[in-house]
């Protein structure tokens, strides 16, 4: 399986992403093992899961374009997005 995931810091920023091992790769982001994530404690929002890596790939990449995709995401996590 490959997931597409959504995290979210203490500080209300957000980062997605792409991983075959979801688990493994939220303990990179919250051990600063990750350069674009290091110094912030993350959480899980929102996952995807996918049988294609391919698939998968083309998902974060339309979400990291910041187009429709992603507002369409936002308002289907409004309530997600706003919990502490």
């Amino acid at each position: 399986m490959y997931y597409v995931y959504l995290l979210k810091n203490e500080c209300d920023e957000f980062y997605y992403g792409c991983t075959s091992d979801l688990k493994k790769r939220l303990v990179e982001h919250n051990t600063d093992k990750s350069f674009s994530t290091q110094g912030h404690q993350w959480r899980v929002l929102y996952y995807e899961a996918y049988f294609s890596s391919k698939d998968a790939f083309l998902r974060e990449k339309q979400l990291k374009q910041y187009g429709q995709s992603l507002s369409h995401l936002k308002r289907r996590l409004k309530y997600s997005l706003n919990e502490n």
